[in-house]
């Protein structure tokens, strides 16, 4: 499931990308192709945006899980308890490295596009 999220995030951001690219490049009049690379620029600094502050939460989500596992630690109610407790703290790390890998394919892709709208903007 992990692996199909990742596919699903890479090949949207290349389909994104893809359209980005022939539409700046299938418009011919400079100011029109410079709008609509401004426009991009900003949704793509909306979406970096998030993705970044995603990784603020992604980090409060990890000192949770360091907090749990010392918590569970102490706690020793017996092995069944603390083995449901695990199980739940490693899928918790599970779908947050997930989430981060998934926050790195959007920014990776963002960041090709905005190479891609500033060099159209600076080219005539």
């Amino acid at each position: 499931m992990k692996f199909l999220s990742h596919a699903y995030r890479f090949i949207s951001n290349f389909l994104f990308f893809a359209l980005v690219y022939y539409s700046l490049n299938f418009i011919d009049k400079y100011q029109q192709r410079a709008i609509l690379a401004i426009l991009v620029l900003v949704y793509a600094s909306m979406r970096a945006a998030t993705a970044l502050r995603s990784f603020y939460f992604f980090q409060r989500i990890e000192r949770l899980e360091f907090e749990t596992r010392r918590l569970v630690g102490m706690l020793g109610e017996g092995p069944a308890a603390s083995t449901q407790r695990k199980q739940v703290v490693t899928d918790v790390t599970t779908l947050r490295r997930a989430g981060e890998i998934n926050a790195y394919i959007d920014l990776l892709f963002l960041a090709m596009i905005v190479l891609l709208c500033v060099s159209k903007i600076v080219t005539s």
